[in-house]
C-alpha cells in the first residue's frame, strides 16, 4: 500500500489545536484507520458536497465534522467544525438544519471553505 498523509491546511490545523488531546488522537486515528475508505470514490461513510465540479468530503466524527478533499498523497483537510458551531453557521445563513445537499447550494459556506483553501499547503 502507498503512503497516506493527512495535511491540514493552517486553518484547519488551527482548529485541531483548539480541541482537546484525547479528542484530536481520536480525529487522526479515524482517517489513520480509513486509508482504502477515504480513497474509494463510492464510499458511502463520507457526506458529499459538490461544487464547480469539485467534491468535497465531510466526515461526522462525534460532535465534530471533517471537511476534506481527496488529494494523491492522502487527504488534504480544510476545515474542523464542532457541531455546534456547525450549527451556529447554519442558523446565522437562516437554513434548516440539514447538512451536505443544503450546505453545497449555499455560497456562504464554500466562502468558508474557500478561506480554508487560501491558506493551504
Amino acid at each position: 500500500m502507498r503512503p497516506f498523509q493527512i495535511i491540514f491546511n493552517p486553518t484547519s490545523a488551527s482548529e485541531l489545536a483548539k480541541i482537546p488531546k484525547d479528542l484530536q488522537l481520536y480525529i487522526l486515528g479515524e482517517f489513520r484507520g480509513l486509508p482504502y475508505e477515504v480513497l474509494h470514490p463510492d464510499s458511502e461513510k463520507f457526506g458529499r458536497l459538490e461544487r464547480g465540479g469539485k467534491t468535497l468530503q465531510r466526515f461526522r466524527l462525534g460532535d465534530y465534522r471533517v471537511y476534506f478533499e481527496r488529494h494523491d498523497l492522502g487527504v488534504v483537510v480544510y476545515r474542523i467544525l464542532g457541531k455546534n458551531s456547525l450549527k451556529d453557521f447554519l442558523f446565522r445563513s437562516s437554513l434548516p438544519l440539514g447538512e451536505d445537499e443544503l450546505l453545497q447550494d449555499n455560497p456562504k459556506f464554500w466562502d468558508l471553505i474557500e478561506a480554508a483553501k487560501k491558506t493551504a499547503v
